[in-house]
């Protein structure tokens, strides 16, 4: 019983008790529910301690944008996670962890602190949900501070039989593909993309998959054929290499019509905002492979249209 996401709607719906979920669980998916907006049973927060419960009003606190307030409170908070009284080295991790993600001391102490946090969750919760994101948060500075083979490492021990829930796995393979996107190193981003749409997908995080399918689709735009090798070819193929290079296979046709398929229903459940890109690159794709089909339908909806330059596309 590892991820929250399956766990709330079986609260939810009173095949398992709270009784049931591990103490140390609770508060992560407290956390999980403040972040998601969900609901879930009033007894949860009575499971919690004190320090815990303030531990969520200071992530409150950071989703509602209260910054100053939270790096008062934040200080308060961390030193009860080591007080006597209150000792909790799960609590101290996510205090330490939410303060260096706002540079609280300095940008080059943050990258200590988020170390540590990987260290102590690795010791206590390993392949967690919140160990994942403490390796993602990890991973994200070296990268801001132009350590990209520190983050590549780091994202190299979340793989599919690390025992990390999806949402992570799913997150890594996305920034991968990012990251050796901004490399040119193009054929082993389609794959990391690829891989990262087929985890989401499979873990109904639409939102997510629907961000990786568009920024593989652009990608792929660039060259598509009838006769490339599919994705799934490709990843079955793919052989380690020592350095990254610069590569490039065009896409299989058929990959960016299944593609296309799934976003289509999904983007166009609603047709509003000025600026729909996501609109415009299933446009591109049914122009480079000679299909209109996702045109037609977008012509008929478009007085639900306000881009201007999808429009005039469309009438083009």
């Amino acid at each position: 019983m590892k991820d929250v996401r399956e766990i709330l709607p079986k609260l939810n719906a009173g095949t398992i008790e709270i009784s049931d979920i591990p103490d140390a669980m609770i508060l992560q998916l407290c956390s999980y529910m403040l972040f998601e907006e969900l609901e879930g049973p009033d007894e949860l927060l009575s499971q919690l301690s004190p320090l815990q419960r303030d531990v969520l009003g200071l992530q409150r606190m950071l989703v509602e944008g209260d910054v100053a307030n939270a790096e008062i409170t934040s200080e308060e908070l961390l030193a009860r996670s080591r007080s006597k009284e209150e000792r909790d080295l799960e609590c101290e991790v996510r205090i330490r962890m939410e303060r260096a993600l706002l540079a609280v001391d300095s940008p080059e102490k943050s990258g200590q602190e988020l170390a540590w946090c990987t260290q102590r969750l690795n010791a206590i919760a390993p392949d967690s949900a919140l160990h994942g994101i403490s390796m993602l948060n990890q991973a994200t500075w070296h990268s801001n501070n132009g350590e990209i083979m520190m983050a590549m490492a780091i994202h190299s021990d979340i793989t599919k039989d690390s025992g990390f829930p999806p949402e992570i796995r799913g997150l890594s393979r996305l920034e991968v593909g990012r990251i050796l996107m901004a490399m040119d190193d193009l054929d082993p981003s389609m794959r990391h993309l690829w891989t990262a749409r087929a985890v989401f997908i499979e873990a109904g995080m639409e939102a997510e998959a629907v961000v990786a399918s568009l920024e593989w689709l652009d990608l792929a735009l660039e060259e598509v054929t009838e006769d490339a090798p599919n994705m799934l070819t490709r990843i079955e193929n793919a052989e380690p290499r020592s350095v990254p290079g610069s590569s490039w296979i065009p896409a299989n046709n058929q990959d960016v019509v299944a593609v296309v398929e799934y976003l289509f229903p999904i983007v166009t459940r609603d047709l509003g905002g000025s600026e729909r890109t996501d609109l415009g690159i299933i446009l591109d794709a049914g122009e480079i492979i000679g299909n209109n089909e996702w045109k037609e339908m977008l012509i008929q909806k478009s007085e639900e249209i306000q881009d201007d330059r999808l429009l005039e596309a469309l009438q083009s």
